[in-house]
């Protein structure tokens, strides 16, 4: 085939410089006939690999290496118009006989990321072959290898930092204070620009001779890299706003955590406020479009953010949330100085700030929300099936379908109410049924205010924190410590979260209470959401992240979310195996939040998958659980707002239980529990393939050691 590509030429170009450019081409086909037989490589393997590539027109604009595509050509056997959507090196001239020169803006130019990362991690090492006869290739240390890695991984990371100002600040780095985010099409095209550069980069790099972490870590973003490719295919940019959040919620929140102990700090966030209409702007023209191509939320679920937008509309500047900085003034910053600051920023509050959520408020009224879809589920979506199965994939970086994890739902939820009802019998109940009614009614189980719930949750942090020592063999050095959620968010917030601090300890971590509604909340629930959400949960395992010493930065930040809500919830059961929940109502409550992720499973993949409706949803939980009411309720639509989100939790901590069990057993009497979580913790979030990999090889070694 490649003797034939070049006897027939694959191109009809115009110009003299395009067909130059081809000719080499055809050179390339001819050379690479000669060298590369017989073919090492399967001729359907970049077929099947080019099946679940979905192909855009903007590919042939950005893959240009010709030499690597014209070995792709050889090595799989590409059909002549594959090869012609994927090559071009002069895209004025060749390019314009068979693409239309411009492509609406609203439509993203997905990149060759997917393609590139296949074709050239394959194909890198046969590149030097395109060497002129004789020519010798040169010899690449793994010291330069190594130099050039970590040089990509700085570059990417100020790249991110960059782009993503907010993200920055929250981080401690007041480099670009004063600016936001571009939240057009042309900023994301941009982006996937970049990252094909990044790409290009990193597949260039022969990761031989490298330490197992860096080779992680180059897989880590070549990983990054595909699959936010192929999330760009289903246009999230469309549907950035619900109930849980959006461009009206970020500002408020951004505020809170950041530090302001100079002039130049409350002068960058007035420059942020004069720019945050743009981005207004910028939200409701995707929002516009994805009306247009059908991507929306529920219709109820806009209600209930459009509710949220007025509210932070029709506030005074001064009790804005955004003016949060004024409420206090560092003794550096002078009497005048503060005057002028304050002028200012209630300035640009009420006459920009604040007409932009009105106009943001009126557009959501009148002509978003009446959009919103009917249906609860993302498969009513366009491709939504499709995109469900990337969230899918994503979330839980596994490979498992819709069905299978609504099975291990049921199954898990089966269990749990097994050992929930062996508890109720002790305490003199028949059955579930009837302990569920008497905790409904007990109100010593409830909280008698929203500090009594507070007060709650500290007590129980105390007690473990002092165990720490025996299971863990690094512990964080970053502060902790428990609030409230903000009134804005409280009404439909899930009942706790956690909020990562600032690596260098200047804003300590916060595991944040919904007290909105305190005397409904269960008081027996607290004991697990104190493990899960505080220590030995999520604080201990995102602060020890950020602390680690010889990982690139992006690393320290990764969020992998089966990892980061699998430990979580494997947390909340480790306080059982070390001897906590020593109250019954306690340890129900920790089979209660268990089955509260098992129920997960099986009423996310319900409704994007199988067609239920919310009150299916709400039902479910009724007939299997004693959580309360306001917390079904906002989980239920936590649930339809964010599709695979909630599926993490329960695979993650059954893959981490199932490697710690993997672990006793191969090393009998020389398991060391310390040890173990160390492994599980010191490499950051990681996708749980590739944390399987990394305690298999970690249970190899103690084996060795042993031996």
């Amino acid at each position: 085939m490649v003797e034939q590509a070049a006897e027939k030429g694959c191109f009809q170009a115009k110009s003299p410089k395009s067909k130059t450019s081809l000719a080499k081409t055809n050179v390339y086909f001819q050379q690479l006939a000669a060298r590369l037989k017989p073919c090492p490589f399967k001729a359907q393997s970049f077929s099947a690999a080019c099946e679940a590539v979905p192909f855009q027109i903007c590919l042939c604009r950005q893959f240009n290496d010709p030499n690597a595509i014209a070995l792709a050509f050889a090595l799989f056997s590409i059909p002549c118009s594959l090869f012609l959507m994927l090559y071009t090196r002069l895209q004025d001239d060749f390019v314009s006989s068979f693409l239309p020169r411009s492509i609406p803006l609203r439509r993203i130019h997905l990149s060759a990321l997917t393609v590139s990362a296949f074709l050239l991690l394959v194909l890198a090492p046969a590149l030097p072959a395109q060497a002129p006869a004789g020519a010798a290739a040169p010899a690449v240390s793994a010291a330069d290898s190594s130099k050039a890695l970590n040089a990509l991984f700085h570059d990417y990371w100020e790249d991110v930092l960059q782009h993503a100002p907010e993200f920055a600040s929250t981080l401690g780095d007041k480099r670009y204070n004063d600016q936001i985010s571009d939240e057009s099409v042309k900023a994301y095209n941009a982006e996937l620009e970049r990252q094909q550069g990044f790409l290009m980069r990193l597949a260039a790099i022969d990761t031989t001779g490298l330490s197992n972490q860096e080779k992680t870590s180059s897989d880590l973003l070549m990983r990054t890299f595909t699959e936010n490719t192929e999330a760009a295919e289903f246009k999230p940019w469309e549907m950035p706003l619900n109930q849980m959040g959006g461009i009206h919620t970020e500002w408020p929140q951004l505020v809170a955590e950041l530090s302001f102990t100079s002039v130049k700090d409350y002068d960058d966030w007035i420059a942020r406020l004069h720019a945050i209409p743009r981005a207004f702007s910028q939200v409701t023209e995707n929002m516009s479009i994805g009306v247009e191509d059908r991507r929306v939320p529920p219709k109820y679920l806009l209600e209930k953010a459009l509710v949220q937008v007025k509210e932070l509309a029709n506030q005074k500047p001064e009790d804005s949330p955004l003016a949060l900085p004024l409420k206090k003034f560092p003794a550096s910053v002078s009497a005048a100085e503060q005057e002028r600051i304050k002028t200012e920023m209630l300035a640009a509050i009420g006459k920009e700030v604040l007409p932009a959520y009105q106009r943001f408020a009126r557009f959501l009224e009148a002509s978003y929300v009446p959009a919103g879809r009917e249906k609860p589920g993302v498969s009513s979506l366009p491709d939504g099936a499709k995109y469900y199965a990337f969230l899918i994939r994503r979330t839980t970086t596994t490979n498992l379908t819709a069905d299978q994890i609504h099975q291990i739902g049921l199954d898990q939820v089966k269990r749990d109410e097994a050992e929930m009802l062996g508890i109720a019998q002790k305490l003199g109940f028949a059955d579930l049924k009837s302990f569920r009614a008497s905790i409904k009614t007990n109100p010593k189980l409830k909280a008698t205010s929203a500090a009594a719930l507070l007060d709650a949750y500290r007590g129980y942090l105390g007690p473990m924190q002092a165990k720490l020592p025996q299971l863990f063999g690094r512990l964080p050095k970053a502060p902790f410590e428990v609030v409230a959620v903000p009134d804005y968010l409280a009404k439909n917030s899930a009942p706790a979260y956690y909020e990562a601090g600032a690596p260098d300890g200047s804003r300590p971590g916060r595991l944040f209470i919904d007290t909105y509604d305190a005397t409904s909340r269960n008081l027996y629930s607290v004991e697990d959401i104190a493990y899960h959400e505080g220590i030995p949960g999520h604080h201990l395992q995102i602060s020890i992240a950020q602390e680690m010493e010889g990982l690139p930065t992006f690393r320290k930040h990764e969020h992998y979310t089966a990892y980061t809500e699998g430990w979580g919830l494997y947390a909340e059961r480790l306080g059982k195996d070390v001897g906590f929940y020593q109250d019954p109502y306690s340890d129900y409550g920790r089979l209660e939040g268990d089955i509260w992720r098992a129920i997960r499973l099986v009423v996310d993949t319900g409704v994007h998958s199988e067609g239920w409706t919310r009150e299916q949803m709400v039902a479910y939980f009724h007939d299997h659980s004693n959580i309360d009411e306001p917390s079904i309720q906002a989980e239920v639509d936590r649930y339809i707002a964010w599709p695979g989100q909630a599926l993490a939790y329960k695979i993650g901590q059954l893959k981490i239980l199932e490697l710690r069990d993997r672990a006793q057993k191969a090393l009998g009497a020389k398991f060391d529990i310390r040890a173990f979580h160390d492994q599980v913790l010191d490499s950051g979030a990681l996708p749980l393939d590739v944390l399987d990999a990394r305690i298999d090889g970690w249970i190899a070694q103690q084996k060795a050691a042993a031996q």
